[in-house]
């Protein structure tokens, strides 16, 4: 049975799931889904072609599925796709998708928390289990891999991308691709370290730990530059998962990655 007040404003066009709460004074328009046990808060809004998951809360001022903030979109039907177990805290933004970019979907992964006044444009991609801190805001077709997290106030470029198990300092500038499992902060951006704390605690033993510690002092704390580093560890490095993502990575990184620290005076 749903639970859906009669002050809310629900399209009869709406899909709605099993076990739905809908409070007073949301809105859900024509051409949505809501996934079984969604709490929809009041005055939140999830607007045309979004889905959402499973168990998803989205809580009060928060809209889903406006349109792109982009002179680029001229109306075509576009969507947000939401997976299941995401919050949406108050009063944060997730815009449709856009022709231009050829995906037409703004893509939100399963178990991703995403806080107050956070904003995801058009055609960004965030995966599984991440973490944006309130007051992020991503530019549009960024891509964020599985369980990266965000610190509050990070602004991300447009056409970035964001490694898995990434951690970016609170108030970054994000121009730069940010590798997978390393710590990046300071202003300008650059590499801090291995989130070494972020990754223990999802389950990688010490060993794993250090295999990409070395990894990473060999690109950013040698004297090689990166194309010499990705090299010298494809040679000596043993194939593991964690190295060949890395190096696939970087690779394939069209803007570049974040920078070595600079030297203090």
């Amino acid at each position: 049975m749903n639970n859906i007040s009669p002050l809310a404003s629900v399209s009869p066009a709406a899909k709605i799931g099993d076990n739905v709460t809908i409070g007073p004074f949301a809105v859900v328009e024509s051409d949505v889904v809501i996934g079984d046990g969604c709490y929809i808060m009041p005055h939140a809004i999830v607007m045309s072609y979004t889905t959402l998951g499973k168990d998803c809360t989205v809580f009060p001022g928060a809209v889903v599925g406006a349109v792109p903030q982009d002179l680029k979109f001229h109306g075509e039907i576009s969507r947000v796709e939401i997976g299941d177990r995401v919050m949406i805290r108050e009063c944060a933004t997730i815009n449709r998708g856009t022709e231009a970019s050829g995906k037409f979907c703004t893509k939100i992964g399963n178990d991703t928390l995403i806080m107050s006044y956070v904003h995801i444009a058009h055609d960004c991609e965030v995966g599984n289990h991440c973490i944006l801190v309130s007051k992020t805001a991503i530019a549009g077709e960024t891509k964020i891999e599985d369980w990266a997290v965000l610190g509050g106030g990070a602004m991300v470029h447009q056409f970035s991308k964001i490694g898995a198990h990434a951690m970016v300092g609170g108030a970054s500038k994000v121009t730069k691709d940010v590798p997978p499992y390393i710590l990046v902060d300071r202003d300008p951006i650059c590499y801090m370290g291995v989130n070494r704390t972020g990754l223990l605690r999802r389950g990688f033993t010490e060993e794993k730990v250090n295999e990409i510690k070395d990894i990473y002092e060999t690109i950013y704390l040698s004297s090689y530059n990166v194309s010499q580093a990705l090299e010298i560890i494809q040679e000596t490095m043993p194939a593991t998962p964690e190295r060949d993502h890395i190096l696939s990575f970087i690779r394939g990184s069209k803007r570049g990655v974040v920078p070595k620290p600079r030297l203090s005076r």
